[in-house]
């Protein structure tokens, strides 16, 4: 059986839907995981799926562990901001041990959040990715993922990817959830949380296999159909240039021109810029903003 699930149960979910689903979702699409077993633990709220899943690895727990919750209490985004995590979304983690480069680290946020995308695509959700790691559609967030990783000798043993999907959630103005988006569909493709949960894993999981079979080369030119970044204007300084893609680093490449000069590419690290949704109020600008 692919799917194992833990003792820790939520009664809001469905066990038999889920491995039901699990078992026609993920094993058709990715072959190479036959071999392995799903061990999921779900709970009706916690504080944080990636905090709960590293207390889990701490306990023997492996690849393929997953931790699932309808609320979360101290949700985490990037850069240590709080993640609105409402009754009613998606919350989950996922156990990985890539043995990757600390430098590389990155590759795990882009696959995730290109296979996690494609995988609603296949469903009908036009979903778009904003760098580095949000899920959008209209231009609003759908969800968001954070990677967590333990790191030995400059190699990442363990890795914990996060996501959190607005399903049936209040969201916030930039926000959207996957009612609103599929009242807008003949039919609902989306029919339940626990086909959601599925889903979430067969991109997870697939975009991993994908990435380890084929590099991240692969998934970066399909990455960049997906996103929406790429044309804005930023000013980098007292430069402007325009977003031009993503390397493979994560970086956001930036194509500068100023002061008459051949224009230049450069590599803007995650943190030093951020591509904020549009909004009538925003924070003050850095040296490093979006232009209106």
């Amino acid at each position: 059986m692919l799917v194992q699930v833990a003792l820790t149960r939520s009664p809001s979910l469905n066990l038999d839907h889920l491995t039901t689903l699990l078992d026609q979702i993920i094993i058709p699409a990715i072959p190479d995981l036959s071999s392995t077993a799903f061990k999921i633990h779900w709970f009706e709220t916690l504080t944080s799926t990636n905090q709960t899943l590293w207390e889990l690895l701490a306990q023997g727990s492996d690849q393929g562990t997953v931790a699932i919750a309808l609320q979360q209490q101290g949700g985490r985004g990037q850069w240590g901001r709080q993640w609105q995590s409402p009754q009613g979304g998606l919350y989950l983690s996922l156990a990985l041990t890539p043995n990757l480069a600390v430098e590389q680290g990155a590759q795990l946020t882009l696959c995730s959040a290109w296979g996690i995308a494609t995988a609603l695509r296949h469903y009908g959700i036009p979903v778009e990715l904003k760098w580095l790691n949000d899920l959008v559609v209209q231009g609003r967030k759908l969800g968001g993922i954070l990677t967590e990783t333990r790191i030995s000798q400059g190699v990442i043993r363990q890795a914990i990817v996060g996501v959190g999907i607005n399903w049936a959630n209040p969201v916030p103005a930039v926000g959207i959830n996957l009612q609103t988006v599929m009242a807008t569909q003949p039919q609902p493709t989306i029919t339940s949380l626990e086909m959601l949960a599925a889903i979430a894993l067969r991109g997870m999981m697939g975009a991993y296999y994908h990435w380890q079979n084929q590099g991240i080369e692969a998934i970066l030119s399909e990455y960049h159909t997906l996103l929406t970044s790429v044309g804005l204007p930023v000013r980098v300084g007292d430069c402007l240039g325009i977003v031009t893609g993503v390397s493979a680093t994560g970086d956001l490449r930036v194509r500068l021109s100023g002061n008459g000069a051949s224009a230049t590419d450069i590599l803007v690290k995650p943190g030093e810029v951020c591509l904020g949704y549009d909004l009538p109020e925003r924070e003050p600008a850095t040296d490093v903003e979006r232009l209106n």
